[in-house]
């Protein structure tokens, strides 16, 4: 049977006591270079695995943070897991992904977890349910970054697009392409993101005379089959809207199944416009035009923030919000209204 290799062991193979072999592996130029170099090297040799858990009760620090979206179907989310990783990991931390499928419950049992391993910081999507969770554990000492959404009920450390901005860029183009039924596919209105897409709609339409009609509005989770069932209602209207305006990616997805079915072509038969772009739109024949919400620039934003409020002896700082700008890309699947 295989036994644990200890940091005793690796001190004796050494031949340094133990606390030098901690503070060596523990690094932060407590010890030369070179011993660290060489008691890293032994260590990795025996196979040591140092104890997350009790070298944070002692240090008060586990170099751990948690990363908490709602799913890996939002391409925004992937780039998010995929930069936090690599800026953390720059840093000497690690991140612990955790999926709560946008539910309350999962959230509130996944944030509890990661406060139990003492997780250093935390960055999250949130729900909007579990603000006093959030709070707390930001008051404690851990800081809490959200990214994407605001959390209403608590003031908290956040980097969000433009999104007011970015539904008016969308919808304001396609209205200068002459449509005038324009449907609106867009997330949960007591979210940050799908109430401001929804208001930059609606300012768009003001500006331009048209009347805000809520049929012309489909909203609901943030999952492709709130964009199919979107889709299929929009279509079977007897005044079928000239454009869709899908606003977030996971109902995108649904949308581009709900034209497929009927055989719809983009974008002879109807105008397609997309939130928050990602490769596979450019690709597609012929490619989608979108807002991109700027996921990349959120996510180092948002890593920045987080490391900044983890560096040693890091001054409080007041609960910031931070916007990054959305843009109009256009291609190919939206054009002017046939008279």
């Amino acid at each position: 049977m295989q036994t644990t290799v200890t940091l005793r062991d690796v001190a004796r193979a050494a031949k340094v006591s133990v606390s030098t072999a901690s503070r060596a592996l523990a690094g932060g130029g407590l010890t030369s270079k070179s011993t660290e170099a060489r008691l890293q090297r032994i260590a990795a040799e025996l196979g040591y695995r140092p104890n997350t858990l009790a070298r944070g009760l002692k240090t008060r620090s586990t170099r751990l943070v948690g990363l908490v979206v709602h799913n890996l179907t939002n391409a925004s989310f992937r780039v998010l897991a995929e930069v936090v990783q690599r800026r953390l990991r720059a840093e000497g931390y690690q991140a612990l992904l955790c999926i709560t499928a946008d539910d309350p419950e999962q959230e509130a049992e996944t944030i509890e977890t990661l406060a139990d391993q003492r997780v250093d910081g935390l960055i999250i999507c949130p729900t909007g349910h579990n603000g006093a969770l959030l709070a707390s554990l930001d008051a404690s000492g851990t800081p809490v970054t959200c990214v994407v959404r605001r959390d209403e009920t608590v003031e908290l450390e956040t980097v969000l697009a433009a999104d007011p901005e970015g539904a008016y860029a969308g919808t304001r183009h396609l209205l200068e392409l002459g449509h005038r039924r324009i449907g609106l596919i867009v997330g949960r209105q007591e979210t940050t993101s799908g109430r401001e897409r929804l208001s930059g709609y609606r300012r768009a339409l003001e500006e331009a005379g048209i009347a805000f009609d809520p049929t012309l509005v489909h909203a609901g989770r943030y999952e492709p089959e709130t964009g199919l069932a979107g889709c299929r209602q929009l279509l079977d209207r007897d005044d079928r809207p000239t454009a869709l305006f899908a606003a977030n990616h996971e109902s995108a997805l649904g949308v581009l199944r709900g034209l497929a079915e009927r055989n719809i072509a983009l974008p002879d038969d109807i105008s397609l416009l997309c939130y928050e772009d990602v490769p596979g739109f450019a690709w597609q024949r012929p490619a989608i035009s979108v807002v991109d919400s700027g996921a990349n620039a959120m996510a180092e934003l948002a890593a920045d923030r987080l490391l900044q409020r983890l560096r040693p002896n890091a001054a409080p700082s007041a609960a910031g919000e931070y916007r990054i700008g959305a843009r109009l890309i256009q291609r190919q699947s939206v054009r002017p209204v046939a008279h």
